[in-house]
């Protein structure tokens, strides 16, 4: 089914209101979340909310939590995000980036202590529209093996790089694994199997099955051992800048709380040059031949804007069983 913006969105400040989150940031909050569902992005969405509202009411996450400064030096600034909404901590931190890169050309925000960002392309797309190049990655509790085992001791830690652009912004937004922990659990939900192996069932045999990729906790790493490397070193770096928490540590709570992020935003050069060689990269990247007959290419986030511009027509689409949930709470 199918529901305006601006209703999933008031019912969202509802809730957020009857939690104790102020007016401005209930509605920070559930803008993002709305938005993420507009663009497609259920899993960060709608689906994500009814959690999102029970860590608040775990104590979990504090609606009442402002960012602080804990450090910095030069264009890198270092803040704690005091376990507050890890949407709100986000969006700050990259704004702070985004103010030291119109400074300095460039700017780095290392941020502890905060609580699940949601959608990680949300603040590429803050960046872009910005007219900045964004760069953000964060850490997570451990749910993916690091190649050659079989134990989850590395985050599914997702990296976006935003690139502006004057008809439409590029934005990768990715997953260390091949699915994200929140799209196996759709997939799950709605009984479909998996396009393409997701990962390893218990036997350690690939599989297209998302409940056995999850009960196992052995989701395929993008790029097998490549990807594996690379949520390593995203887990070191966001650590060792923000001083904050590792993987490792925020595993130990059992709860995915308290993690560590980065933003980095460099002002491009707007000159001819900066315009025509995106346009020349995403147009020979297009015309290559189709796969499949009728087929097209896309650049990371062109369909997101189509997306988004179907939903704001239409309405937003819903999965009708946590719609109803989120209207009783």
């Amino acid at each position: 089914m199918r529901i305006p913006f601006a209703k999933l969105q008031s019912e969202f400040k509802r809730i957020l209101l009857n939690l104790n989150f102020t007016e401005d940031k209930a509605e920070r909050c559930a803008t993002v979340f709305a938005e993420n569902s507009r663009d497609g992005v259920y899993t960060h969405g709608l689906n994500r909310f009814p959690v999102f509202v029970d860590f608040v009411k775990q104590g979990l996450v504090k609606p009442d939590a402002e960012p602080t400064q804990a450090g910095g030096f030069g264009a890198l600034e270092q803040w704690n995000g005091n376990l507050g909404p890890g949407i709100l901590n986000a969006s700050f931190c990259m704004n702070r980036a985004i103010e030291l890169a119109k400074a300095n050309g460039i700017g780095c925000v290392a941020l502890k202590n905060t609580n699940h960002w949601m959608r990680a392309g949300t603040y590429g797309w803050q960046a872009a529209d910005a007219g900045l190049i964004g760069i953000c990655f964060t850490n997570t509790i451990a749910n993916l093996p690091p190649w050659g085992g079989v134990d989850p001791r590395l985050g599914n830690n997702p990296l976006v790089i935003a690139v502006p652009r004057a008809d439409g912004n590029v934005v990768l937004d990715m997953a260390i694994s091949q699915y994200s922990v929140g799209k196996l659990q759709q997939y799950k939900m709605n009984g479909e199997q998996l396009p393409l192996p997701g990962g390893y069932d218990k036997d350690g045999k690939l599989s297209n099955d998302p409940t056995a990729v999850l009960e196992a906790k052995r989701a395929l790493p993008i790029g097998f051992w490549k990807g594996s490397g690379l949520s390593l070193v995203l887990d070191l770096l966001a650590s060792v800048l923000s001083q904050g928490n590792s993987t490792a540590k925020i595993t130990q709570n059992e709860t995915e709380s308290g993690a560590s992020q980065v933003f980095i935003c460099i002002k491009p050069q707007g000159n001819n040059y900066t315009a025509n060689v995106i346009e020349e990269i995403i147009s020979y990247t297009k015309s290559s031949r189709a796969e499949k007959e009728g087929g097209s290419i896309s650049y990371p986030g062109e369909n997101t804007l189509k997306t988004r511009e179907k939903s704001l027509e239409e309405g937003v689409l819903v999965d009708e069983r946590i719609w109803e949930k989120v209207l009783a709470l």
